[in-house]
């Protein structure tokens, strides 16, 4: 491709050819999947847990559904919604097959061995017909999406009619002096968290930098409109460090 005419996109705050990004993003999850679970806890002081039960409990899962959670890594968010819905289903997939195998070896995957699957995967270019799905999900996953707004596209695709899109990610809050002072704990400490824990201080630079470029509550809410989703609204979460987007196909 002529390099005048290519098109780039960000990884935290470089500039990149839109190419290289889903590579350089598995290496990120490939260098931190044993590690990830541990990091999510030490980072948010435990508070993601929250987070993922507010998710759960807005989602309300139901028996006999079929859920796909992309960048669904661990199956962190899939455990949970299989420990709530009884019988269901859950396909986890992710681009890193690192964090799948991390997943596989979690004790509810053996228990739960039936109701799930485990697919290596791109969420702009999901390997799956169309109304497949009754539940789709993403858990701080889709600012790591080369183009967002394709991943929504395709949540829409392989949702059934009445299906539901939830998202959980990282995002504003909408106080200048609050989002400052977590911007101060974020670049300073994370990164050295990661070093401390899984020898690694350039992915969670990465991370840290990936949740500043994102697009706040209001921006996004029109990209999950634009994808066709009906009914779409959003709740903050702890002040808006982070936020649900809903939406269903209609």
């Amino acid at each position: 491709m002529d390099q005048q005419n290519a098109k780039t996109t960000h990884f935290g705050f470089q500039d990149i050819p839109e190419e290289e990004k889903a590579g350089r993003v598995r290496g990120v999850f490939g260098s931190v999947a044993s590690k990830y679970d541990i990091m999510n806890d030490v980072m948010s002081v435990g508070i993601h847990r929250l987070w993922k039960d507010a998710m759960m409990d807005w989602l309300a899962p139901r028996p006999g559904t079929k859920l796909l959670d992309v960048a669904g890594g661990t199956g962190d968010i899939s455990f949970r919604y299989l420990a709530r819905a009884g019988n269901a289903h859950a396909t986890v997939l992710d681009l890193t097959e690192p964090m799948l195998i991390e997943g596989r070896k979690r004790a509810e995957a053996s228990q739960q061995a039936a109701q799930l699957d485990w697919v290596v995967g791109d969420a702009m270019a999901l390997p799956f017909e169309d109304n497949s799905f009754d539940v789709y999900t993403i858990s701080f996953g889709i600012r790591n999406v080369t183009r967002p707004q394709e991943a929504l596209n395709e949540a829409y695709r392989v949702l059934r009619p009445g299906g539901r899109l939830m998202v959980l990610e990282f995002s504003q809050i909408p106080n200048e002096m609050m989002q400052k002072a977590y911007d101060l704990y974020s670049f300073n400490i994370i990164p050295r968290m990661g070093q401390l824990i899984a020898n690694d201080r350039d992915s969670y630079q990465y991370l840290v930098e990936s949740i500043r470029k994102f697009p706040d509550q209001d921006t996004f809410l029109g990209m999950v409109r634009k994808a066709g989703f009906g009914n779409a609204k959003y709740r903050n979460l702890s002040l808006g460090i982070a936020c649900l987007h809903s939406g269903w196909k209609l």
